[in-house]
């Protein structure tokens, strides 16, 4: 069973950064690519930022200029550093992984439960 694990959310003050990673364990062959995505109360799950087996990364708007992603291959682990957080930042984070299994063919998408990430003003 593959499980991705978040962490790294917190509270942070407007103008801050955080640094959120997304650990995958279980029969792993390959991850060929990897979203972070977020859901504000009252408000649908949203893409954040995404990186592919190629290292091609891709942002939303709102990212673009604030958020890096990137990944471990080593650790099967991606990061999202985030700058300049602002209250509309404020969401849990999700990490999405499309899974090429060990076990059996084809890819999966895998979730992780998520992090919470608040900025306070």
């Amino acid at each position: 069973q593959v499980q991705l694990v978040e962490s790294g959310g917190g509270l942070v003050q407007v103008g801050g950064s955080l640094n959120l990673s997304c650990v995958a364990t279980g029969p792993i062959r390959s991850i060929t690519a990897t979203g972070w995505y977020r859901q504000a109360p009252g408000k649908q799950r949203e893409l954040v930022a995404s990186i592919r087996s190629t290292s091609i990364t891709e942002y939303a708007d709102s990212a673009k200029g604030r958020f890096t992603i990137s990944k471990d291959n080593s650790k099967n682990t991606v990061y999202l550093h985030m700058n300049s957080l602002q209250p509309e930042d404020t969401a849990v984070y999700y990490c999405k992984n499309a899974v090429a299994l060990s076990t059996i063919g084809g890819i999966f998408d895998y979730w992780g439960k998520g992090t919470q990430v608040t900025v306070s003003s």
